[in-house]
Parts: structure tokens; sequence; C-alpha cells
């Protein structure tokens, strides 16, 4: 599988939202947010364009808005985030699509919730437009283990990178001493 760099990837966030998060038991909470968090600044940090998604925003009750702190991290991002209404393949929704195509990288990393119903076919149906994907897993979560297990194995058969938020970063860093790893050491450590 490539080795991906900061200045040849995307970091793609799909329907972390506050509703959404909490259906992810696979992954506790806490967890999830902070590893999505870490992949934001991360992005901010060093330059990586970032497209963030969301799903029935609207649908306060069960999925409510993206995550405040994706606002706080990524104002530009979050201000130009795709909200679709109720496609569930994120890949379907042309204007999602085309964000991603946008950035003018080859390689996503991506994360989602829920891992089985958001993640997957959007990761894989980007690969097989001929980006190379790598799903952060613990930036992820399903409603039960079953569905997350089966969730990597389908994306692994279609020829998607799993992998986890830490090793992510640490596969871009490449050096601690560089300028991506005095960014990414104070994420990793809090």
């Amino acid at each position: 599988m490539k080795t991906f760099n900061t200045d040849d990837t995307a970091v793609i966030l799909i329907d972390h939202q506050v509703g959404t998060n909490t259906w992810a038991s696979t992954t506790p909470l806490a967890l999830l947010q902070r590893n999505v968090v870490i992949l934001a600044k991360f992005a901010k940090g060093t330059g990586m364009p970032v497209v963030l998604t969301s799903s029935q925003e609207t649908n306060i009750d069960v999925q409510g808005p993206l995550m405040p702190e994706l606002q706080q991290v990524l104002p530009e991002a979050f201000a130009a985030r795709i909200r679709r209404q109720g496609v569930v393949n994120a890949w379907d929704d042309a204007a999602f699509a085309e964000a991603c195509r946008k950035t003018g990288r080859k390689n996503f990393v991506m994360a989602g919730v829920t891992t089985d119903v958001c993640m997957v076919a959007p990761a894989i149906s980007a690969h097989e437009e001929g980006f190379e994907v790598k799903v952060v897993c613990d930036a992820c979560g399903s409603s039960n283990q079953i569905a997350e297990e089966m969730s990597w194995r389908r994306m692994e058969s279609a020829g998607i990178g799993l992998t986890s938020t830490n090793a992510m970063v640490a596969e871009l860093v490449k050096n601690w001493a560089s300028p991506a790893g005095a960014v990414a050491f104070p994420l990793l450590l809090a």
C-alpha cells in the first residue's frame, strides 16, 4: 500500500455529528471525538485540505449538527461543509464528490460515523474512482462490534487501507524533527 504524505493527501470527515457520534458504541465517544479533532488540527497545522460533510443536520433529535470542535478548528471547511439531505453514500452526493476531487489530492484519509453506514460506501466509491483511501478506524465507529468488523472486512477486500489516528499521523509526519512533527507531538500527547 502506498505511503501518504502531507502534500498529496486530503482529510475527509463524514457525518461526525453530535447525535450520530453517539451511535458509535464500538469506539468510546470521548476517544472518537479526540481522534477526529486530532485529524482536523493536524490537517490545519500542515496545510492539508479538509472536506467536511453532514447528513440532515436539521434532524436535531437524531443526527444534529457537526461537532462544534470542527467549527472551532476548521472554520472555513466548516462553512463550506457539504450538507447532504439524506443521501447515504456521501460519494453519491455530487457536491461532496466534487469537493473531494477539487482538493487536487489523490490520497484521502477518511473517517466517518457510522462506519457501517456512513464510511464504507464513500471509501469504496472514492477508491473505485481511482483515489487511494485509508480509513482511520478509531475516528469511526458502529453500533455493534459485528457491524464494525464486517465494515473493516468489506473495505479491506475492496483495497482500502485501515489504520489508527496515531499511525496515520506518524505516517504523514515521517520525521518527528520536521515541521509536521512539531504539529503532531502536542496533539498526540494531549
